[in-house]
């Protein structure tokens, strides 16, 4: 680490503390040519995760977008909003962990639709009827027929 004060490269860590609940790490050096101290803070570099939509465009993830979608889909529901933020967390657990950088937009829609169904059908229902986009009546039923033969 290079000294503010000399620009000499050397220094040695003298105290290391964990602060941010644990996601920096406060450091004080001290400068091996002019003695003098600083601090430093170490922090884990977090890679943007890319959205590619289905027209081809690219976007930021947007974690209030993914919320405020389940939340639309679950409104009037018991379905409380811990519920749907532990569903969001596990959203992207898996995403960080599938160490992609962009991910489509189909495969979080799939992801949350596989969740939805566990925690309430009428809201699973919801939500795939805007994510698949349905055309007509019929491909509508399609997917009620799927969640009757699951049950079974």
């Amino acid at each position: 680490m290079k000294c503010p004060f000399c620009s000499y490269f050397e220094s040695k860590v003298i105290d290391s503390r964990p602060t941010d609940e644990g996601q920096t790490i406060r450091r004080r050096r001290e400068c091996i040519e002019c003695s003098k101290r600083f601090t430093t803070y170490e922090k884990i570099e977090e890679i943007p995760l890319i959205i590619v939509k289905k027209n081809g465009n690219r976007e930021s993830y947007d974690r209030n977008k993914l919320l405020n979608g389940i939340i639309k889909a679950c409104e009037k529901r018991p379905v409380s909003i811990n519920t749907i933020e532990n569903l969001v967390d596990e959203i992207e657990k898996n995403l960080d962990n599938s160490l992609q950088r962009e991910i489509k937009s189909e495969k979080i829609g799939e992801m949350v639709m596989d969740k939805l169904k566990d925690i309430d059908e009428v809201s699973y229902v919801r939500f795939a009827s805007v994510y698949r986009q349905f055309k007509d009546l019929n491909s509508f039923m399609e997917e009620l027929k799927k969640i009757l033969d699951e049950g079974k």
